[in-house]
């Protein structure tokens, strides 16, 4: 069975880097961490996460208790 990348229903903004964490079996806060580090050394993060956020699908479970 192969692994496909959804963002998490753990969510801090919009769920990518729960996502990410998911898929590659580590904490959410390593990944958070991370992505902070790549912002403020070159702020490529912020548009990486913003594209990442925008082409991720939801979790085929989650639902969205906002709306």
């Amino acid at each position: 069975m192969s692994k496909k990348l959804y963002k998490s229903s753990d969510r801090k903004l919009c769920g990518v880097c729960g996502g990410i964490a998911n898929y590659f079996d580590i904490d959410p806060t390593v990944v958070r961490l991370l992505w902070v580090l790549f912002t403020l050394a070159g702020g490529s993060g912020i548009l990486a996460y913003i594209i990442a956020a925008i082409i991720m699908d939801d979790e085929p479970d989650y639902i969205d208790m906002n709306n």
